[in-house]
């Protein structure tokens, strides 16, 4: 994997306010702002580098507002890190090629994992499969 690294400037201009505060400031969305994905078959790629990061197979409907998944893509295209921010402890994700922020991931999923990767929609870009 090749990390990718742009300057804050770079950054701000492919992304635009709302994902750069997201994916580079760790900056959270909204909640029921990104419930337009679409259903069909394809991937959840990286706002910043296009990294393939989850499947629609592992996509469920968590009933909090952010798009939801049950395991990243295989391989370590997601990394993690404690965050203790808001008063609280809780596991950061982010995408290990580009370092964005992506979400958190809690440990109140469904089956198989129990795991429930809470992402922020405007990190994500859906790719339909071919």
């Amino acid at each position: 994997m090749t990390k990718v690294v742009k300057s804050e400037q770079e950054w701000r201009a492919q992304l635009g306010d709302e994902a750069f505060k997201v994916a580079r400031q760790h900056g959270t969305e909204r909640a029921f702002t990104h419930d337009d994905f679409p259903k069909d078959p394809g991937l959840y790629r990286c706002i910043g580098c296009d990294a393939p990061l989850f499947d629609q197979k592992t996509k469920f409907d968590s009933g909090t507002g952010w798009p939801s998944f049950y395991a990243p893509m295989a391989g370590d295209v997601v990394g993690e890190s404690i965050d203790n921010s808001w008063f609280s402890r809780r596991t950061e994700v982010h995408c290990n090629q580009c370092d964005a922020h992506l979400g958190h991931v809690f440990p109140d999923g469904p089956r198989p994992t129990g795991l429930r990767y809470c992402i922020n929609g405007v990190v994500l870009k859906f790719a339909p499969e071919a």
